[in-house]
C-alpha cells in the first residue's frame, strides 16, 4: 500500500462512508433467484434496467439497510463464489429449516458453546451465503 495513503489514512477523524448500501451476487438466472430470495423472506427494493442488456435488481430484508443486489454471471463474474454476507436471524433452526425446504444445500448447523448457532448455505449458483443467530445461548 502506498505510505502516504496509509498516513493520509490515519489522520482521518470523520468517516468517508457512511453505510453499505449493496453487495452483489453473481446468477445466471436473475428471476429464478429473486423468487428464491423472495421466499427467504427478502423483498424488492429495486429492479431496472441501467443499460440495455444490464438489469440491476436489489432485495432487502425487512428493517435492514444493505440489499443484495442480483446480478448476471459473465466471464469476468463466475458464479460459486463465497459472497461473504453474514445474515442473522432470530432462530438458525428455524432459518435452517427454511433453508433445506427451499431445496437449498445447507450444512450442519453448528452448535458451538458460547458461540451462536450457525451454518452456511449455497444458492441455486452455488454462492455461499452464512447465516447466524443474533444472540449467543
Amino acid at each position: 500500500m502506498n505510505p502516504r495513503l496509509v498516513r493520509g489514512l490515519n489522520c482521518m477523524t470523520t468517516a468517508v462512508f457512511t453505510n453499505i448500501r449493496s453487495v452483489a451476487v453473481p446468477v445466471t438466472d436473475q428471476d429464478r433467484s429473486t423468487a428464491l430470495l423472495e421466499q427467504l423472506g427478502f423483498t424488492v427494493s429495486m429492479d431496472a434496467e441501467l443499460r440495455p442488456g444490464f438489469r440491476w435488481i436489489e432485495l432487502a430484508l425487512p428493517g435492514g439497510e444493505a440489499s443484495v443486489a442480483l446480478v448476471t454471471t459473465g466471464p469476468e463474474l463466475p458464479t460459486g463464489i463465497d459472497t461473504g454476507i453474514r445474515l442473522a436471524t432470530d432462530d438458525a433452526r428455524a432459518a435452517h429449516d427454511t433453508v433445506v425446504a427451499a431445496g437449498l444445500d445447507a450444512d450442519d448447523l453448528l452448535d458451538w458453546p458460547g458461540v451462536p448457532l450457525m451454518f452456511s448455505f449455497v444458492d441455486l449458483d452455488a454462492n455461499r451465503f452464512y447465516v447466524s443467530e443474533t444472540s449467543t445461548r
